[in-house]
Formats: structure tokens, sequence, C-alpha cells
């Protein structure tokens, strides 16, 4: 029986490849050579963060933490994720976010839905609520399944009554701790083999016959 569902946002809540990359777009700014070494293991996930921070601070010196909300808030949340989330609670499935993404979108898209718990990743800010520069690392992007472990802690469900839902190669992770993990629109061979259901359309309705 399903306690708990796991969900990643960027992708599978939130209708955009990444928060980080949203931002980016906004200001016309590129994170490929951070991302290429985060992946060689020559940055940890506080630099990379840092490193994606920077860009902005660069064409935005004094940013502070409403502006990145205002740009987030035009994200839009996936088809069928309000109809989901409202099935599983009537159901009494707890639900929660699990996410390398940006904070703010992820509280916004759980106050929205009505979700338990969102755990993903802040930016720090100074007194006066510019951007510090500096990161709050809750969930790392290369072992997202430690924070699904840490969310069925919080909510009181055993790994073997949690689903996970991913789209990603870096969901897999979260996959492996859950009792069941389900692809969503899944972006490439990797994730599909490593997960137990694979669902191709964009349509979180869908997940409900499976759990």
């Amino acid at each position: 029986m399903t306690k708990l569902v796991v969900f990643d946002m960027d992708g599978v809540l939130a209708d955009t490849e990444s928060s980080w990359v949203y931002v980016h777009r906004h200001f016309q700014v590129n994170n490929d050579h951070s991302l290429h070494a985060y992946l060689k293991g020559e940055i940890d996930d506080l630099e990379f963060i840092r490193r994606d921070i920077s860009l902005w601070k660069a064409k935005e010196p004094a940013i502070n933490e409403r502006r990145i909300d205002e740009i987030l808030s035009g994200v839009p949340v996936m088809h069928g994720a309000e109809e989901a989330i409202s099935a599983l609670r009537r159901k009494g499935v707890r639900t929660a976010i699990v996410s390398a993404g940006i904070d703010l979108l992820s509280r916004r898209i759980a106050r929205r839905l009505g979700m338990d718990l969102e755990l993903a990743n802040g930016l720090s800010t100074d007194e006066s609520g510019r951007l510090s520069g500096e990161g709050i690392l809750r969930v790392k992007l290369m072992d997202k399944g430690d924070a699904v472990v840490e969310a069925a802690r919080v909510l009181g469900a055993d790994l073997s009554e949690t689903v996970a839902i991913g789209n990603s190669r870096y969901d897999v992770s979260m996959f492996e701790r859950a009792g069941k993990g389900i692809a969503f629109h899944p972006m490439d061979g990797f994730v599909r083999e490593n997960s137990d259901i694979v669902i191709e359309e964009k349509d979180l309705t869908l997940i409900l016959e499976h759990i």
C-alpha cells in the first residue's frame, strides 16, 4: 500500500526542464561550463550553485530573492498536477517534492497543490535581502535518494510504501530508495531502463493507475 509519493519538481510538477536554467534564460546566460565541471567531479553542489548565482549577479548586481521569485512565477505547473495531487490526498496518500531546483518555486507549487513537504535548494541573502552569492544545499543533484529517505522519515512512511516520480537520470537514485519508481515523460533511455513504470505522456493524472 502506498503511503507517500515523492515527486521531482523540474520536468515533473513544473513544466520546465530546470528552474535554474529558466532563470539563466531570463538573463541570457549559460551554465554549461559549470555543469560539465560538476559532472566531472571538479566542483561540488555548493560551488555549482555559487557559479549559477554569480551569472545572475553579473547581470544584476543588486538582485534579490523577490526578483528571482518574480521570474520563476512564469513557470507553469505540469498538466494534471492539481488533479493528481487532489486524488492522492483523498486516498490519504501524503505527497512531497524532492528537487535540486530552487526552493522559491517548490514552495509555491507545494502551497498551490496542497502538498505535505518540499525539499529543494535555496538562495542565501544578506541583511538587505540581496542574494549573497551562496546557496543553501538540501538536495544533492547526484544523490537525491538521500532526500527521499528524509522525506519518508519526516512524513512517517516506510520506503517500501513510497513511490518516487522523476524524469531524468538524476532521479534514478530516488527510484533506488523507494519501493517503486515511475519515469514520467523521461528524458532518456537510462531513466526508462531504471524505473519500474514509464509514462511517456505529459499528464500527471496517468500516475494514479499505478499508485
